[in-house]
C-alpha cells in the first residue's frame, strides 16, 4: 500500500503540472483536491467533502468582505482616483531627479489602498504615469522597472485582496492581518523611495528633473485625493481599532465611495452597473479558487504530509530563521513560474502549520507570504506586472524592464531578510491596536 505522505507528495507534484499547463488554478486546486481525497478516502466521501466545503464558502458571512472591497475599489476607479494619486505625487516631487519615477511609487501605494491588487495596480498607474515619464526623458527601462516594483504595494497595502483570502483559508483575524500590513507596507515603499534616490544620484540621467510646480498649483491638487484619502482613513482605521467588522467596514466603503461619486459627479446607473459587473466577475474567480484551495488543504491533512515536513524540520535541528529561509527560497522558485494567487493558496496549508510550530505568528506568516508572493510579481522568467507593463507600452522588449527592475529587486530581498530578522515590524501595530 502507498504511503499516505507519498500521495500527498504525488498530489503536489500535479497541481503543479496542471499550473503550469495553463489549467485556470481553482480548477486545479478542486481536481487534484477531489481525486486525493477520493484516493485516500473513497469517491463518495470526497464528493461529500466537496459539497460541504462550497457551501460552507458560499454561506460564509465574513467572505462578503470580499466583492464589498471589490466594488468600493471599482467604484472609486469610476471617480477618477487613479490619475489623482500620481498627479498629486507628481506636483510635489516631479522637480527633483527621478522626481516622476517617486511620484508613480506614492501613486502606486496611494491606489494600492483603494485596489488591493498589485496587477490592476501597476496596469492603472503605469498608463497614466509611464507616458508622462518618457516624454520628460526618463529611462525607459529606469521608468518600467519603477512602475512594476511599486505595483506590488496593491497586494500589501490594505484593504489587500490577498490577505482577505489568506485570513478566510487560515482562520485569522482580517482586521489584525490589515493592521501587520501597514509597516510593511510603508517601509517597502520608502525602500523603493531610497532605491531611485540612490539610482539617480549616481546616474542622474535616469530620472531627469521637470519643472517646478508653484504652492498655488499643490494645494488644489491635494485637495483632489483628500476625500478619496480621508475614506480610506476612516474604512481601515475604524476596523483596526473596533469600530467595525471587516464586512461592516467594508459596507461603510461601499457607501462613502458612492458618496464620493456623486460628489465628484461621476455617478450614473451605467458606472454602478460596470462596477457591479467587474465586481462580480472577479470575485466568482475568487469563490471558485478558494473553494478548491479550502479543497486541496483536505486533501493535504488527510495525507498527514505537513506531519512529516514538521517531523522532519524537528529531526534536522534546523533553527526557525533557517527554516523560513528554506521556505522563503522554496517561495521565491515556485514564484517564477506560478502566479501569486496560486503560490500562496498552494503553499498555505503545508507550509502554515510548519511555520506555526517554529513558533512564528500565523498573522507574521501571513505578511511574509504576502510580501515574498509580491517579488514574483516582478522577477523573472514570470513577472506577471513586468508583462503588464509591456501590454502598455508595447515598443519597450522584456528584457529592458527585466533589466530596470533589478535594483527594485535587490530592494525587495532586502526588505523581506528584514521582515525575517526583525518580526516585531509586522506584529507591533496589532499588538497595539488589540491592546
Amino acid at each position: 500500500m502507498i504511503a499516505p505522505e507519498l500521495i500527498g507528495l504525488a498530489g503536489i507534484l500535479i497541481l503543479l503540472l496542471f499550473l503550469s499547463s495553463g489549467v485556470p488554478i481553482g480548477v486545479s486546486l478542486l481536481l487534484v483536491g477531489l481525486g486525493g481525497l477520493a484516493l485516500m478516502i473513497s469517491p463518495e466521501a470526497a464528493l461529500i467533502k466537496g459539497g460541504v466545503v462550497s457551501f460552507e464558502v458560499i454561506s460564509k458571512y465574513e467572505l462578503g468582505v470580499l466583492p464589498l472591497f471589490l466594488l468600493m475599489a471599482h467604484i472609486c476607479f469610476a471617480a477618477g482616483a487613479s490619475r489623482d494619486f500620481f498627479d498629486v505625487a507628481a506636483k510635489f516631487v516631479g522637480h527633483r531627479r527621478g522626481g516622476l519615477a517617486l511620484a508613480s511609487i506614492g501613486g502606486c501605494a496611494g491606489f494600492g489602498a483603494i485596489s488591493g491588487s498589485s496587477l490592476a495596480t501597476v496596469a492603472t498607474v503605469s498608463s497614466v504615469a509611464l507616458p508622462e515619464m518618457r516624454k520628460a526623458g526618463y529611462h525607459p527601462g529606469f521608468a518600467s522597472g519603477a512602475l512594476a516594483a511599486g505595483g506590488t504595494l496593491g497586494s500589501l497595502i490594505p484593504p489587500s485582496g490577498a490577505l482577505i483570502v489568506f485570513g478566510i483559508i487560515a482562520e485569522q483575524s482580517i482586521g489584525k492581518l490589515f493592521a501587520a500590513a501597514i509597516v510593511p507596507g510603508l517601509s517597502q515603499a520608502v525602500f523603493y523611495l531610497i532605491t531611485i534616490m540612490v539610482l539617480c544620484a549616481f546616474r542622474p540621467e535616469l530620472g531627469p528633473a521637470t519643472a517646478r510646480v508653484p504652492w498655488r498649483e499643490r494645494l488644489p491638487a491635494l485637495r483632489k485625493v483628500a476625500d478619496i484619502f480621508a475614506l480610506i482613513l476612516f474604512v481601515i482605521g475604524g476596523l483596526m481599532i473596533g469600530w467595525f467588522t471587516p464586512t461592516e467596514a467594508a459596507s461603510v466603503g461601499v457607501i462613502g465611495a458612492l458618496v464620493l461619486l456623486t460628489v465628484r459627479g461621476g455617478f450614473s446607473l451605467a458606472t454602478v452597473a460596470d462596477a457591479i459587473k467587474a465586481t462580480l466577475r472577479t470575485a466568482g474567480m475568487i469563490y471558485v479558487v478558494i473553494i478548491g484551495a479550502l479543497t486541496f488543504a483536505n486533501f493535504v491533512g488527510v495525507t498527514g504530509i505537513t506531519e512529516a515536513m514538521s517531523a522532519a524540520v524537528t529531526d534536522w535541528h534546523a533553527s526557525p530563521v533557517v527554516a523560513i529561509i528554506v521556505m522563503t527560497l522554496l517561495l521565491l522558485l515556485l514564484g517564477s513560474f506560478l502566479d501569486g494567487v496560486a503560490l500562496m493558496l498552494l503553499t498555505t496549508p503545508i507550509f502554515l502549520p510548519i511555520a506555526v510550530q517554529l513558533g512564528y505568528s500565523p498573522i507574521w506568516f501571513g505578511i511574509f507570504l504576502v510580501r515574498t508572493m509580491e517579488i514574483g510579481f516582478v522577477h523573472p522568467p514570470l513577472g506577471l506586472n513586468i508583462y503588464v507593463i509591456q501590454g502598455i507600452a508595447k515598443d519597450l522588449s522584456l528584457g529592458t524592464i527585466f533589466r530596470g527592475v533589478i535594483p527594485f529587486l535587490v530592494a525587495d530581498f532586502l526588505h523581506l531578510a528584514m521582515l525575517i530578522a526583525l518580526p516585531v515590524i509586522t506584529l507591533w501595530l496589532p499588538s497595539v491596536v488589540a491592546g
